[in-house]
């Protein structure tokens, strides 16, 4: 059963180390109740039930009773490591395990060499020490750990740290868990397992367990009698191997944490360069490894085409176009990718793309979803060769990833900001409407003094008395004029009043079918009809009422018009009693006397429009001060709750990269606008003030409406630079108020190693390879959605690398899946990837065999990694003995 399965990616095993057979209850000075069938098939039927896929035999000095139960757990899929518990001549217990495939012959004769000739004395301690028993169950090639270390014979209780030192011994098991050990025995075994007494420090920290003794079929259920090893394929060789990074490899059961992250679980491709390939991921940390030219890059660019993302910057555009057409386009090939969301709840989708189409998203069920692969992972980072370097020489790109992990309010402060803006424009594009109508007014008002000078004129001509009756004529047309326009607006009302009757197609039954409160809303429908109906009635009277009133009005009108034509011709008679004067007949003096009354009466009116029009600009503009403030809070709000932020960022940070916000430090953008206003004598030298100076956008535009003296008195700038300003229109002003000048995030790198005192350097200061860890650090911070890098280490100091960035990954990829492709042995081996994808060339075409892929515990995996990360075992080995390493 265990061939069947097909072992590619390394994950935890739950794994039982201390179980025994059916006599061990007799060690116990118990009867056995149970058959030795009974009892094995109710622990196997215990251990199913449990998911238990591993299991440790430790009988006290005895293997007898080994072969019946390991076939029945083999049978049913449950591997079998055969062993025994042993006291040394401390009368110190430990427990030795050792290859599956050991026989009860073979065990008998290890028994044997540790010192156990005689079955019937198992129980009884050996003549070998423990340091003795360590070093020859190591030289047999087992596995040998200390047995519940803090009881009355375990190697802590009885303070043995020369035994606990010794660095062939890799795990010791407690009871719980180590927080557990709290506060017992002044915190000793606590302190012992963290590595922080002294007296017991090891180079390699002691691997905590969980293996109580399984007595009964009952007590393998307990969680305090198995741990989580971590392995590609359940054997001892993988088991052995765990242990040697047993950070990353051995957990107990309380520790591992539920990861609800996203995941990319399968990628496959038909066609193309990579045509066949078929890769199943972890949901933890991936490498993709191989010599150069066997297709990693194109591996993680074909995923950045599926999920349809936009490269960072120009060059890698270029460059995923290159590769998308050469390795994919030829062939018209297509990959497929199989995810489970985070932002989806853990549902699963497919996305497929063939070269020239668009993506296509398949949900679970195989219904084809309206999502774009984006929004299953919103989140997902990709990164091409040398795409991090791009980043960190463009300053917008790094505040970008850098907003993406600040948590807070602020993004609602931007919705705000955003509506204060808009009202801010709409109030702007009021003041230019009406500022520019009451200009027009002004011109007209203007000309008034001018036009009674003229008529004082005429006046002396002795024509005044008989012309007497012109400008009252001339306002009796107005208000004629005005009874019609005051009718065309009731209906104007009335039609759009018609076109705001209530709609209640939205709420009929074919939308209302299903829903739970149905009733409810058939009830305001109702209403709503009611009210149409209403609305339609009275719409009906007053159109007739209109009507009606136009009828009534059209008479009345049409009379007056007749007398005024009256008075006109009246008017007429009048002109020719005028004498002529200056050569002008009296007719074209009346003529222009008439003219000149009408232009004053037009006029007159307009000295009260200019005062409403004055009015409402001062209202305009005290509603300006009003959104202004409002501005002035929302984005103060909005700076202390990225501070808050930047602050809980940089504690996640830990002193490896440091962040400092200054809100609104980017001055450029009112250098910018300054310059397209074509200022007068003023290039962008001259507005160099701009970016040294603190003040504000609103700030400068008050204080140019408030003259050159203030201006001088505020700014250190030139008098021509004065001047210039001065001259800015009110519409520039207006805008110069509405700049938001951008937030400056300052990135600075400790540049120290090890236990030293922090250092920081600002990221334009650093080099290109701690440029490019700035940035990883923060690409490593917490996200739901994977992150995807092509050979960041080409960037990369090897000493971050190792010190720094390897250590991140161990911790971050507990709670989100990585995919590397990488040249760096760093990565995939000490950050103990669990798939370690090998890819070779075969007739052209990049493949990964199935025995080329799985955790460095795959033999075949862990040669081609020494060959192509290490440049073999040999070339390693003359490395290490040149540096002087044991």
């Amino acid at each position: 059963m265990l061939e069947q399965q097909n072992y590619k990616k390394a994950r935890f095993f739950k794994c039982a180390l201390q179980v025994n057979p059916v006599g061990y209850i007799q060690y116990r000075g118990q009867e056995q109740s149970l058959s030795e069938a009974e009892y094995n098939q109710q622990l196997l039927n215990e251990a199913l039930e449990a998911g238990i896929e591993v299991i440790g035999l430790a009988d006290h000095g005895s293997v007898d009773q080994i072969d019946a139960l390991r076939n029945l757990f083999n049978q049913n899929g449950i591997v079998v490591f055969p062993g025994f518990e042993i006291a040394s001549s401390e009368k110190i217990h430990f427990v030795c395990l050792f290859d599956e495939s050991k026989t009860c012959q073979e065990l008998e004769r290890i028994l044997g060499r540790l010192d156990l000739l005689d079955p019937e004395d198992g129980i009884l301690p050996t003549n070998l020490s423990s340091s003795q028993l360590i070093d020859k169950v190591n030289e047999i090639g087992g596995f040998i750990y200390a047995a519940h270390c803090t009881n009355d014979d375990g190697v802590l209780k009885r303070r043995m740290n020369h035994v606990w030192q010794h660095k062939s011994l890799l795990a010791a098991q407690i009871p719980s868990s180590i927080e557990d050990l709290r506060g017992i025995e002044n915190d000793f075994y606590r302190k012992v397992f963290l590595n922080k007494d002294p007296n017991y420090c090891r180079e390699r920290e002691m691997a905590a367990i969980n293996a109580a003794d399984v007595a009964k079929p009952s007590d393998i259920k307990k969680d305090v009698a198995s741990c989580l090893i971590k392995m590609t394929k359940p054997c001892f060789t993988s088991f052995k191997q765990a242990f040697l990074d047993a950070g990353s490899r051995v957990r107990l059961n309380s520790d591992k944490p539920e990861s609800y992250a996203s995941a990319i679980e399968r990628i496959r491709f038909v066609g193309g360069y990579l045509d066949g390939l078929d890769i199943e991921l972890s949901d933890y940390l991936n490498a993709v490894i191989g010599g150069r030219g066997t297709g990693k890059s194109t591996l993680l660019e074909c995923i950045r085409y599926a999920f349809d993302l936009e490269p960072k910057t120009q060059n890698a555009l270029k460059q995923h176009k290159s590769v998308i057409e050469s390795n994919l386009g030829k062939e018209r090939g297509m990959v497929e990718i199989t995810l489970r969301s985070a932002t989806m709840h853990g549902r699963r989708f497919t996305i497929s793309r063939k070269y020239g189409n668009q993506p296509v998203v398949v949900d679970g069920q195989g219904n084809i979803s309206s999502y774009h692969p984006t929004d299953l992972l919103p989140d997902l980072e990709l990164y091409g060769q040398n795409e991090i370097y791009e980043m960190t020489r463009d300053e917008t790109s790094r505040n970008q990833l850098i907003e993406r992990f600040l948590e807070g309010e602020h993004q609602h402060f931007d919705a705000d900001i955003t509506k204060v803006f808009a009202r801010l424009k709409e109030n702007r594009e009021s003041i230019s409407r009406a500022l520019s109508q009451k200009d027009d007014i002004e011109a007209e008002v203007e000309r008034l003094p001018k036009l009674l000078e003229q008529v004082k004129q005429f006046q002396t001509l002795g024509i005044e008395e008989k012309l007497k009756i012109i400008p009252k004529l001339e306002k009796e047309k107005q208000l004629n004029e005005r009874v019609s326009e005051e009718v065309s607006r009731v209906k104007t009302a009335i039609e759009t009043l018609k076109d705001s009757l209530p709609d209640t197609i939205f709420i009929n039954d074919t939308n209302l079918e299903g829903l739970p409160h149905a009733d409810l809303l058939k009830q305001q429908r109702s209403i709503l009809e009611t009210l149409k109906t209403g609305l339609i009635q009275q719409l009906g009277q007053l159109e007739q009422l209109v009507q009606t009133t136009s009828i009534q009005l059209l008479p009345i009108q049409q009379t007056l018009i007749e007398k005024q034509k009256v008075e006109e011709r009246h008017l007429e008679n009048a002109f020719k009693e005028i004498p002529a004067s200056q050569g002008k007949t009296g007719r074209q003096i009346g003529a222009e006397y008439q003219a000149l009354l009408k232009q004053i009466e037009q006029i007159r009116p307009k000295q009260i429009t200019l005062q409403n029009r004055q009015a409402q600009i001062d209202e305009l503009y005290s509603q300006r001060k009003k959104l202004l403030l409002e501005l002035d809070q929302h984005t103060t709000a909005r700076a202390s709750s990225m501070q808050k932020s930047v602050k809980r960022l940089n504690r996640k940070l830990d002193q490896k990269v440091k962040l400092t916000l200054q809100p609104e430090g980017n001055r450029q953008p009112l250098v910018d606008f300054l310059n397209t206003c074509s200022l007068e004598g003023v290039g962008l030298k001259r507005l160099a003030w701009v970016l040294e100076q603190e003040f504000s956008p609103a700030n400068l535009a008050a204080t140019i409406r408030d003259g050159e003296t203030e201006l001088e008195r505020k700014f250190s700038i030139p008098n021509s630079v004065v001047r210039a300003l001065i001259h800015l229109p009110e519409q520039k002003l207006l805008e110069i108020e509405e700049l938001l000048l951008p937030d400056t995030m300052t990135i600075e790198l400790n540049v120290t190693h090890g236990e030293r005192d922090a250092i920081f350097r600002p990221i334009d200061e650093l080099s290109t390879g701690q440029q490019c860890t700035a940035v990883l650090h923060l690409l490593l911070l917490d996200n739901q959605d994977p992150l995807i890098l092509d050979q960041p280490e080409d960037n990369l100091d090897n000493a971050f690398i190792a010190e720094r960035i390897v250590a991140e990954l161990r911790r971050a990829k507990l709670s989100r899946q990585f995919l590397f492709a990488t040249h760096n042995a760093n990565i995939p081996v000490f950050g103990d990837a669990e798939w370690i994808g090998v890819l070779s060339v075969q007739d052209n075409k990049g493949m990964i065999l199935p025995d080329q892929q799985g955790a460095i515990d795959v033999p075949k995996v862990q040669e081609l990694a020494a060959d192509i990360l290490e440049g073999g075992k040999s070339a390693f080995n003359q490395r290490r003995e040149k540096y002087g390493f044991n």
